[in-house]
């Protein structure tokens, strides 16, 4: 691949470098090549969710006690009835306002809006959020999402055991009985985001620093940083809801 342009290193300049300009039929040739690799990475994804299928399972305690919008609630009334349950554990800065609350839990559990067709599955999908309940449903609702939210600031420990609270759990119930299926991290959450899946099939893909492009292909973002997700220092997401006239009031503050 050569470059054509000038060499930036930044999204803002008008002039990037670009690939090769081909006929159609040549560009066309190397996306069909292209695809046969794309295929076989589909095929290995499937192969891996059997194998999430046939994984076996632990029992959680299904009275664990979380904090919901009627105040505190058992885990198994989580589900709402349903017989899996995807929750998302939402980091949260005690007393910050909502600019500083975590950029990376809210690109990811922001992108999880439409939730009838999990429920068609017998899915329920809720955030557990390491908060207290008033404060941060209060992000919640600045943010304009309409997920169930409860508080887990005071049985993390007994759901994570031993954990770190930045994660993605799976939960079936059986009756009144509950198991925790599956969990994962870090980049286990891209299941969570579709713009990562979009971002990856452009040419300049994510633009951060650890990926593998062509010399002088703009990467000015560095996935160790918290600007990653964020503009003008807030989570990037929050200017529209501003524009919008939500208030990001969590009522930590004075006004």
């Amino acid at each position: 691949m050569t470059l054509d342009a000038t060499n930036s290193a930044t999204h803002h300049e008008t002039t990037l470098p670009r690939p090769a300009l081909v006929d159609r039929a040549t560009w066309q040739a190397e996306i069909d090549k292209l695809r046969i690799r794309e295929k076989a990475h589909t095929r290995e994804g499937d192969a891996i969710a059997a194998a999430r299928r046939r994984l076996p399972m632990t029992e959680v305690d299904p009275s664990i006690s979380l904090t919901g919008p009627e105040g505190p609630v058992p885990l198994l009334e989580v589900f709402e009835g349903r017989r899996q349950l995807i929750a998302y554990f939402h980091m949260w800065h005690d007393g910050q306002s909502a600019a500083e609350q975590c950029e990376g839990c809210t690109f990811f559990n922001g992108q999880v809006r439409e939730l009838s067709y999990l429920h068609s599955r017998d899915i329920t999908y809720a955030t557990f959020c390491q908060g207290p309940y008033a404060e941060s449903v209060r992000y919640r609702d600045f943010m304009g999402w309409e997920v169930p939210w409860y508080s887990v600031r005071e049985c993390a420990e007994e759901l994570l055991a031993g954990r770190p609270f930045f994660l993605l759990s799976c939960y079936l119930r059986d009756g009144d009985r509950v198991f925790e299926t599956y969990w994962t991290t870090i980049r286990g959450y891209e299941a969570m985001s579709p713009s990562h899946g979009l971002m990856d099939r452009t040419i300049y893909g994510r633009q951060e620093t650890w990926e593998d492009s062509p010399a002088g292909w703009p990467q000015p973002w560095d996935a160790g940083d918290r600007g990653v997700w964020r503009t003008d220092g807030r989570p990037a997401a929050q200017w529209s809801r501003l524009a919008a006239g939500h208030s990001d009031d969590l009522g930590t503050t004075e006004r």
